[in-house]
């Protein structure tokens, strides 16, 4: 495992980072769950990646449990609030309610009393962002996280929540986006700024929620089991790349992997490790094999020539369609 300091700042997290948005407390059992902790772990992976809303609230209390027993100091663990978790008006958002209370449980649940980082999940427009930044500042304060985050912000809110983090005296350090060879929305602004900044990437679905492994076929169903055929698993999330143009093209890249000699998940994360604004890249996994095989991503060096015949290949979205709002189904 090659290791990355995130952003600029001090801290130092693992390439590949273990992120268990869509299986643990909902996908996978706790048992199946625990052994594909244990095979990051194993796999040399001291950075794990949740959030208070994954499954519920259930993910971060399975997280905990399986890393109860760790050296807590040889480990980054990063969770997230905004997205509901509970039936209340105040029970979402960044507003300094919630952002407590949020953190408290989160410690609860995670059986820790700090985390590495703490990220805001997505944008509030219905709360000023001071407020916001002013609820990060004094968690940090009280040492409950040591590092601020977000997750799919824009540039301009990055840089607007940047400036206040330093009158604050705290760090923001990263952005959490959607980044892979099919998506490459932040090339254009985010990157830039962040890399002005001195906020580092840790990117999710580098192999596109699977869509980057070659599995599905154009013109055949999913196979069964799979996150395509399963809403928990966020069929919704991954429907913008099963289309047949899409899965062809992915196709297409099967011989470049094969030259290479990775699997197509491993290409895929090798890929998004190349811009040197990532930090990490997060994978899930529902079987230990799953993140054994994607570890060895981490460390290789993809040639010019190779990138060159992806971007030949390859046709990504690079813009956010600004009609679309995103669905429950969709929270990374």
């Amino acid at each position: 495992m090659e290791f990355r300091h995130l952003g600029r700042s001090g801290l130092i997290i693992s390439e590949i980072s273990y992120g268990n948005w869509i299986t643990h407390g909902s996908q996978v059992e706790e048992e199946a769950a625990a052994a594909c902790v244990r095979a990051a772990l194993d796999s040399g992976i001291t950075s794990f990646d949740t959030a208070d809303v994954y499954a519920g609230t259930r993910a971060e209390e399975v997280l905990g449990r399986a890393l109860r027993g760790e050296r807590r100091e040889g480990l980054e663990i990063f969770t997230k609030v905004f997205w509901p978790t509970g039936p209340g008006r105040n029970d979402r958002g960044l507003s300094r309610k919630h952002i407590m209370e949020s953190i408290n449980g989160s410690l609860r649940r995670l059986q820790t009393d700090y985390v590495d980082l703490y990220q805001a999940h997505r944008f509030d427009y219905s709360t000023p962002l001071e407020e916001t930044m002013v609820a990060f500042a004094d968690i940090v304060h009280a040492g409950k996280a040591h590092y601020i985050g977000v997750s799919e912000w824009q540039a301009s809110q990055i840089r607007e929540a940047h400036e206040l983090a330093r009158e604050l005296k705290i760090q923001l350090v990263s952005n959490q986006p959607q980044y892979s060879m099919l998506w490459r929305v932040i090339e254009s602004e985010v990157v830039p700024t962040s890399e002005e900044l001195g906020l580092g990437q840790i990117v999710f679905s580098p192999i596109a929620q699977g869509v980057l492994s070659g599995k599905y076929v154009p013109g055949q169903a999913p196979p069964a089991g799979s996150r395509a055929t399963d809403d928990k698993s966020g069929a919704g999330f991954i429907a913008r790349f099963m289309t047949d143009e899409v899965l062809g093209t992915v196709q297409r890249l099967k011989p470049l992997a094969d030259q290479a000699g990775l699997s197509m998940a491993q290409l895929a994360i090798a890929w998004v490790l190349q811009n040197p604004n990532v930090s990490s890249a997060i994978v899930g996994a529902s079987r230990p094999e799953q993140v054994f095989d994607n570890v060895k991503a981490s460390g290789v060096k993809l040639d010019a020539d190779l990138l060159k015949k992806i971007d030949e290949i390859v046709e990504p979205i690079t813009e956010r369609d600004p009609g679309k709002t995103q669905s429950p189904a969709e929270r990374p």
